[in-house]
């Protein structure tokens, strides 16, 4: 592939790869990618359908399984070939690079309509202090779907632009521009150190608010109360292996970008498990919030928490609203609640459009600043055609639906049937990890990822499309799911497949010098099999 610029003079210079100044900052980084939306609007609900307390069961059965096992295939792959996802796999054995597109193509579909939601929080910030929704004569459903995006009756693709939606969406894309453009330590490592903390203070103390309401500890019953009868159900832990799958980040690409730019002597399984963890703590403190409110808005009803309980969309910007309207100090709620979301959304989008970036900077040899550009401003282009109209909603739902069904899971599967099964590289790939880690990987490692993971992630993905064939997503047209959903998913292959096969530029990163020597690094310092403690 040649360089848009080659007919003005010569190609761009090759940068040095970038790589986080302390491990501390990795953690932050890849801990703020893993905490997202469905942290916060999706876990409690999933948790709360599936159990209960009885769910964290299943829940740290599939953390310790299926999520770190996978999580680590992830940081061996990007830490040992040191690139990209497309890099990194090619690096491995060159004809898997179309995983590393495959991924790449993924995060793409996601990062356009992801800028939608966290530009609808940040404006729902607004909302909480002005009560927007109470003007409403059908209530806060009503001014979401009426007032606010203007949602067509018909599922179609219109350019019918709603201008409350598209200014907060540029204005997120710009900010996201800025921080990719200044690069792995100025931008990403700087936007975590802001974003997560400010992240975790706003919920701890949205949640120290939400538990004192009346009606909260109906709420947090109905959260934590086990019921048992419903591990028997193979739905339940279904729920859980996916639920840890897509929260860890697992297979996007993003995992194995990050580990790249770790130094070369990382503790890799020490961060895992502080990364797994640490996401997992900020579920368990999202389910506290998040019920505990629930609790006051079925009090306030008159109703029961099941008569609430809901989740994604639903629970964000038709629940809470209505919980912002009834609760003392409620504009407060509202701000930290939505202020979460924005925040937990951007460390999401970020890591998204890094795998995108990182990618291309790796094929085309480009600086960051010309890679990023060229890279995320179409990106953002797309996203604004799209999303900021009456039919961005049915887009927005069937893409995500698709994507993370069909993108990720089948990409997954592929992923660990090919490394275990196919290279049978699991062996070298937990050498590499060995060799500085707190935590050695042996045999129960290999087992659960080339064992356990197949066998969850194909069972979750025969689910899914008998479920999408029995009958059409959301009653949506034949035709609309099949182009936005059947389609999209199909022409990702398509398009990983094309990327590819287009050669390498002269001056991209897959003949690197400096990889060269740090194989050699490696290589030298390579341990055998751990005979003592091991995963």
């Amino acid at each position: 592939m040649s360089s848009p610029s080659s007919k003005q003079g010569a190609p761009l210079a090759s940068e040095k790869r970038e790589t986080f100044s302390s491990r501390k900052l990795f953690i932050l980084s890849a801990v703020g990618s893993a905490v997202g939306l469905g942290n916060i609007w999706r876990f409690p609900y999933v948790a709360y359908e599936n159990g209960g307390g009885a769910f964290l069961i299943p829940y740290l059965v599939a953390i310790l399984c299926a999520g770190i096992p996978l999580l680590f295939l992830d940081y061996s792959v990007g830490h040992r070939y040191r690139g990209s996802a497309p890099l990194a796999y090619r690096r491995a054995n060159r004809k898997t690079e179309m995983l590393g597109w495959w991924q790449v193509l993924i995060c793409f579909i996601i990062a356009i309509y992801y800028a939608a939601i966290i530009a609808w929080a940040a404006m729902y910030c607004w909302f909480s202090i002005t009560k927007a929704w109470d003007k409403n004569p059908e209530g806060a459903s009503g001014f979401f779907m009426q007032d606010f995006l203007k949602v067509s009756d018909n599922v179609n693709v219109s350019f019918d632009f709603v201008g409350n939606i598209f200014t907060p969406m540029l204005i997120v894309w710009l900010v996201a521009i800025v921080i990719m453009v200044a690069g792995v330590n100025k931008g990403i490592s700087r936007a975590n150190g802001i974003f997560m903390p400010l992240l975790i203070v706003m919920f701890l103390i949205l949640v120290v608010q939400s538990v004192f309401l009346p009606g909260a500890i109906d709420g947090l019953n109905s959260f934590f109360t086990p019921d048992f009868e419903a591990l028997q159900n193979p739905a339940v832990w279904a729920a859980a292996f996916g639920h840890i799958f897509f929260s860890l980040s697992v297979a996007f690409g993003i995992m194995v970008t990050y580990s790249s730019y770790m130094k070369r002597k990382s503790d890799l399984t020490g961060s895992g498990y502080v990364v797994a963890f640490a996401n997992s703590s900020f579920e368990l403190l999202a389910g506290i919030g998040v019920f505990a409110a629930l609790g006051f808005m079925a009090h306030n009803a008159g109703s029961s928490v099941d008569e609430v309980a809901t989740s994604g969309i639903g629970l964000a910007f038709i629940a809470f609203p209505t919980i912002v309207s009834q609760a003392p100090l409620g504009g407060l709620i509202g701000v930290l609640f939505f202020g979460s979301l924005v925040f937990a959304g951007l460390t999401s989008l970020i890591s998204i459009l890094e795998v995108i970036v990182a990618a291309f900077q790796d094929k085309l040899g480009w600086k960051r600043t010309p890679a990023t550009l060229v890279v995320v401003v179409p990106v953002a282009i797309i996203s604004l055609i799209l999303f900021p109209t009456t039919t961005g909603l049915y887009l927005l739902d069937t893409m995500d639906a698709f994507v993370n069904q069909f993108g990720i899971l089948a990409c997954a599967l592929v992923l660990v049937i090919v490394f275990g099964a196919g290279l049978g590289m699991l062996p070298k790939l937990a050498k590499h990890m060995n060799r500085h880690s707190s935590i050695k990987l042996g045999t129960a490692w290999k087992v659960l990822v080339g064992g356990i993971g197949p066998a969850a992630l194909g069972y979750m993905l025969i689910n899914e499309v008998q479920s999408k064939i029995s009958e059409s997503y959301s009653g949506y047209p034949l035709w609309f799911n099949a182009v936005f959903g059947w389609g999209m998913a199909g022409l990702l292959i398509v398009g990983a497949v094309v990327l590819s096969l287009i050669p390498w530029s002269k001056n991209s990163k897959v003949n690197d010098p400096e990889f060269k020597v740090h194989q050699q690094n490696v290589e030298a310092e390579e341990l055998p099999e751990p005979a003592g403690k091991e995963y």
